[in-house]
């Protein structure tokens, strides 16, 4: 299965598509970390269905759509949505999920644990 079937636009998705009940998981998954799989799978445990949003990140190690590709190959996630701050809001809107998760914070923590890690590494 070509998992990027999964990666769907902002505007094409609407609440009728996705099986209930649903959630929607926002974040920058940059790098793609275990730490995401498991939290994914846990919020995938309580609903019928799971839709990610790729958000942009200033500091980006992959380009957005790299990182929704990754995202995608995913066997817990269902949908996956590239989009800004402001379509994740319409979005929000749109398809009011059970369940919303942000995850951009840790997102940006685990991002910035890396980089000091790979930094000590190197001294």
């Amino acid at each position: 299965m070509d998992t990027r079937s999964k990666i769907l636009t902002g505007s094409s998705v609407n609440a009728s598509q996705c099986p209930r009940p649903l959630a929607v998981v926002s974040g920058i998954f940059d790098v793609l970390r275990t730490t995401h799989a498991r939290e994914l799978t846990q919020i995938r445990d309580r609903v019928q269905s799971l839709l990610v949003v790729v958000l942009p990140a200033s500091a980006e190690l992959l380009p957005q759509r790299s990182r929704a590709e990754l995202v995608a190959a995913l066997r817990v996630v269902d949908y996956v949505v590239i989009a800004d701050h402001t379509e994740l809001d319409r979005l929000i809107e749109s398809v009011k999920p059970e369940e919303f998760v942000r995850l951009e914070a840790a997102d940006a923590i685990r991002t910035r644990q890396l980089i000091e890690h790979v930094h000590r590494r190197q001294s």
